[in-house]
């Protein structure tokens, strides 16, 4: 008689958290790392099942059973290197990613045993690896002389740069903001990313001979037409930063911040830089009612935020019900840990104050017939009216596009019709010979993981268009 499978024998453990009590009082990451005996026992609960949906179900096609498998025999140096062969960052992606709507989610032990939980066994891997040494420069086999150009240093230039990097390309990063790693840096506060971990692949990645130009904006420094006379290939990977708005009476009141604004302002801090909005306290929850409009990961990041600078009271203000919320509900669950209030099947209606924000006018919703995209909308029910106190609110709505072809002097970029930039989905190439594009400014507001994927993808087109031109 064969044994019964671990998953059965052994129940789901995630990371020790730190209690509620005390994470709100600093921006440090709320989870402590797996022990090796821990990592191993978990990931000794996969069950190697035939078709792996958690595989099936990552952006990046990581090949996760192979290397849970790895990990509970103690072959953590193999383990890495299957982890690291799809993933340029999985130290990342193991702390962000929604597994709990991503491999997590689709594990087919999660009905009944609770699924192995795959992102701490990740950041296991890759910490262990960074600790051993096992994790080197992206170095090149040998130079081919041929220079390529970035825009953007978030996850996707930075994946991109990383496979071209190692093709033996002379690559140059352009970013707008003064440090490394986009939204990484700046959009994502510590207590999910803590900055030094940036900073390493930074290092890493400057080792390997690739250059940075901070503080350097197109259309500004240079157009995009300049960078493409300095380089053989371009590669688009600005994100989108523009914030969507609610279009309410009285926006225009103080104390009403876009959503990244905010988070800017707290990270920056964070990081030892003045920031004056925040030291006068516009920008800073202190002793202040906030209420953020979202139902995103953008709006988890905020609430939580603002329980951190020390907020009277944080809520939470959303549309739709739990069920049909865009965040991982494992946020969701951390900021009620913390003490977040939310209100969901609620919607703003009008902003009110004299000359600053005091409250919220609000409405009652509740679930109506499906949209075309399968969720259900929203409806007003009449009559359901009430205020909601506020002396600061957080607009965490979403991003799109600025307008691309004014801000790099580039009006013959075609773009879609949401107004990101126009691709061939098979090459990433853009309307604009040798100018390529991925991550949020071509698929708009997504997740860290499609960044990587999509970088990666962009920096193998890339090297196949340029070896043409080079045979040619």
């Amino acid at each position: 008689m064969s044994a019964l499978p671990q998953f059965v024998s052994k129940k789901q453990n995630a990371p020790e958290k730190i209690p509620a009590g005390g994470r709100r009082r600093d921006f440090s990451e709320i989870y402590r790392q797996f022990s090796q005996e821990r990592a191993k026992e978990q990931a000794s609960r996969c069950s190697q099942c035939g078709v792996p949906f958690c595989q099936v179900h990552c952006p990046l096609g990581n090949n996760i059973p192979d290397w849970l498998k790895l990990v509970s025999e103690d072959r953590l140096e193999e383990a890495y290197r299957i982890s690291s062969a799809t993933n340029t960052f999985p130290e990342i992606c193991g702390r962000i990613c929604p597994q709990d709507r991503l491999c997590e989610g689709n594990c087919v032990i999660e009905k009944g045993f609770g699924s192995v939980t795959i992102g701490a066994v990740e950041k296991y891997i890759t910490e262990t690896a960074f600790d051993m040494g096992w994790v080197k420069p992206p170095a090149p086999e040998r130079e081919n002389g041929i220079s390529v150009g970035i825009i953007g240093a978030g996850p996707a230039g930075l994946a991109a740069a990383d496979i071209l990097r190692r093709k033996g390309y002379e690559v140059h990063i352009y970013d707008r903001y003064d440090r490394i790693g986009g939204l990484l840096i700046y959009g994502i506060p510590n207590f999910k990313l803590e900055k030094t971990v940036i900073e390493r692949r930074r290092v890493l990645l400057s080792q390997a001979g690739i250059r940075f130009h901070p503080n350097f904006e197109i259309g500004k420094q240079a157009t995009l037409q300049e960078l493409q006379n300095r380089h053989a290939a371009v590669l688009i990977a600005t994100g989108v930063y523009k914030a969507r708005t609610i279009d309410i009476p009285d926006t225009s009141l103080t104390g009403i911040f876009p959503a990244l604004e905010y988070l800017t302002a707290s990270n920056k801090t964070c990081l030892g830089d003045r920031v004056p909005e925040y030291e006068n306290g516009s920008l800073n929850a202190k002793n202040k009612h906030v209420v953020v409009i979202g139902g995103g990961d953008t709006a988890m990041d905020c609430v939580r935020t603002a329980v951190r600078q020390g907020a009277k009271k944080v809520t939470c203000l959303y549309r739709r019900d739990r069920a049909n919320m865009p965040g991982s509900q494992r946020e969701v669950s951390n900021a009620e840990e913390e003490g977040v209030e939310f209100l969901w099947l609620s919607a703003p209606k009008a902003f009110a104050g004299n000359g600053k924000i005091e409250k919220i006018l609000t409405v009652k919703m509740r679930m109506g017939v499906q949209d075309a995209s399968g969720r259900h909308s929203p409806v007003a029910i009449e009559n359901s009216g009430f205020d909601l106190k506020a002396d600061m609110v957080i607009e965490a709505l979403g991003f799109d596009a600025e307008d691309i072809p004014a801000a790099f002097g580039a009006p013959e970029i075609t773009l879609s019709r949401q107004g990101t930039i126009a691709v061939n989905h098979a090459t990433l190439m853009t309307s604009l010979s040798g100018v390529f594009a991925a991550g949020d400014i071509v698929r708009g507001a997504s997740l860290v993981v499609w960044a990587i994927r999509e970088g990666r993808g962009a920096a193998e087109s890339m090297d196949r268009w340029l070896m043409v031109q080079k045979a040619t």
